[in-house]
């Protein structure tokens, strides 16, 4: 039996090479990788040595900070007000990525059912509803319901709801967080249609022509055929949808700005401005992040590892 140098040897004596790995493809990725420890490692660092100290409005004028160690996370996490603004969070967070969703993949079915000039004139409604700077969005909708001459009330009143003449919506908890996941889900609708569309667009005909010879249904085509072939694209917008819910800011303050009560609407983006730029209380802010962060891995886990699985598979 012969053997090559650097092989081994098969059954039947022929050398078979063990394959190298080259070296090329991770040391071009150095770069990349080093930028993200800089932009995004350094951060993260920065928030972990604050929220271990006492680090409030004397240190931002140079007084040293004091090492206290988990003082922070023990005063922080012993208030109740936390665990409050962190079940709102992850309910506002969980409510509006699965609507949002739901009528993002209701949605790119239908632009893939309909004509052409409908289809585009779907898209491009889409778009420029994507493309509203946040600040007019949420003007206009506070605008929509306003408690004086919005639209909404006076459409109700219309309709003979006399008792919604004047009401705030904003000005109650719950009336609060519908007009915000009204903002929210209005703004990342078209983003999750049009990837569900470009997925929907790689289903190839041929399959879908020879299950309808099989006698296939539409429904049967939707659900066992085009469902299972986008389920990849679903679960990534789903993952990044539950990301950017949980870490919603601008909205809220600007929704709370038109009067609604702050400390009862604050979301965890929200509570950590409160700590950090209105109380002055910056190591308490850093440890609320740090928590924000853990929770994002905790909720985007499963979405992960699907990930990975239909990866492998």
């Amino acid at each position: 039996m012969t053997l090559t140098t650097g092989g081994t040897a098969g059954s039947d004596g022929i050398a078979i090479r063990r394959r190298r790995t080259p070296a090329t493809p991770y040391l071009l990725l150095i770069p990349a990788v080093a930028a993200l420890l800089v932009g995004l490692g350094y951060p993260v660092y920065w928030q972990i040595i604050t929220s271990l100290q006492e680090f409030g409005l004397m240190q931002q004028f140079g007084a040293p900070p004091e090492f206290i160690g988990l003082d922070n996370y023990t005063r922080i996490f012993t208030d109740p007000e936390v665990w409050s603004v962190v079940a709102k969070s992850i309910a506002f967070c969980l409510v509006n990525a699965l609507v949002t969703v739901g009528l993002g993949l209701g949605l790119a079915v239908l632009m893939r059912a309909v004509p052409g000039w409908v289809r585009m004139s779907m898209q491009i409604t889409l778009l420029l509803a994507w493309a509203t700077p946040l600040v007019a969005a949420v003007t206009v909708f506070r605008w929509l319901f306003d408690d004086r001459n919005g639209v909404v009330n006076w459409m109700f009143v219309q309709l003979g709801r006399e008792n919604l003449d004047g009401y705030n919506w904003l000005g109650n908890v719950w009336t609060f967080f519908l007009v915000a996941s009204l903002v929210v889900i209005w703004m990342s609708v078209p983003f999750v249609a049009l990837s569900i569309y470009a997925g929907l667009t790689q289903v190839s005909e041929e399959v879908l022509e020879a299950a309808r010879i099989d006698g296939a249904g539409s429904r049967q085509i939707l659900w066992r055929i085009i469902m299972p072939l986008v389920r990849p694209v679903i679960a990534i917008v789903l993952l990044l949808q539950i990301i950017w819910d949980l870490r919603v800011f601008a909205q809220i303050r600007l929704l709370q700005d038109a009067g609604a009560p702050i400390s009862e609407t604050n979301l965890l983006g929200n509570y950590i401005y409160e700590l950090g730029v209105g109380s002055q209380d910056f190591a308490g802010a850093a440890a609320v992040s740090l928590f924000v962060l853990v929770l994002t891995m905790v909720l985007s886990g499963p979405y992960v590892r699907y990930l990975m699985k239909e990866d492998a598979a």
